[in-house]
């Protein structure tokens, strides 16, 4: 299999409060909502199971994803935090798998090729059980946690969660260098968007001007 023997999560569940009145899921990136672009690059990937955990609006982003090769599940206690979407979706996974893909879902550069990159070097060559992909040193989206990690995520509960385990572990963590910068974007304001419309009007190749820092997991 292509994807390695590795599991996707995708977290959709956020309030997406600093985009405003609107759902920043729903925004059109290359003629596309962002939810279903980014799920349609998880499906182009042949990972093993794509699990899309919603939460606020999700009658509304439900139907963003119709068609797709993903399962959905619900998460109605996402307005606590985004950890308690991350064991909703470890613990929808169907079956073990060499290692779990956190994702976010808005971020809109990433491609097949650059989840295919980061699945298949933690499966090939990633010599410790947490892989975070960057980009110039600085940490990215998404990253790959061994399955081992799963039972002791969800035993922990809120009190072991994606971040703590590698703030708490940096032994554990195995930096992969993307050659962009994709895995560094995100959308999390309507000034965002627009520096992603400039972007791609002005086909840059670089970085735009003003970088974004992603929420790491």
């Amino acid at each position: 299999m292509k994807g390695g023997g590795v599991s996707a999560i995708l977290l959709a569940a956020g309030l997406s409060r600093r985009m405003g009145a609107t759902n920043k899921l729903t925004l059109p990136v290359d003629g596309v909502p962002l939810l279903r672009r980014t799920a349609q690059v998880l499906s182009a990937a042949w990972l093993n199971e794509v699990v899309v955990v919603l939460g606020h609006e999700a009658e509304l982003v439900a139907p963003l994803l119709a068609g797709l090769p993903v399962r959905t599940v619900q998460n109605p206690d996402y307005r606590a935090g985004q950890m308690t979407s991350v064991h909703r979706g470890l613990a929808a996974l169907s079956a073990p798998c060499a290692g779990v893909m956190i994702c976010l879902s808005d971020q809109p550069l990433l491609e097949a090729a650059d989840i295919e990159r980061i699945a298949d070097t933690f499966v090939r060559d990633c010599p410790r059980s947490v892989l975070v992909p960057s980009w110039r040193g600085r940490r990215g989206n998404p990253i790959v946690l061994a399955w081992a990690h799963r039972e002791a995520i969800l035993a922990g509960g809120r009190n072991l969660g994606c971040k703590r385990l590698i703030q708490n572990n940096p032994d554990l963590v195995w930096p992969l260098e993307m050659p962009n910068d994709h895995c560094v974007f995100d959308l999390d304001s309507p000034e965002d968007y627009q520096r992603l419309r400039f972007r791609r009007v002005s086909n840059e190749l670089e970085p735009a001007v003003l970088p974004m820092m992603p929420h790491q997991i």
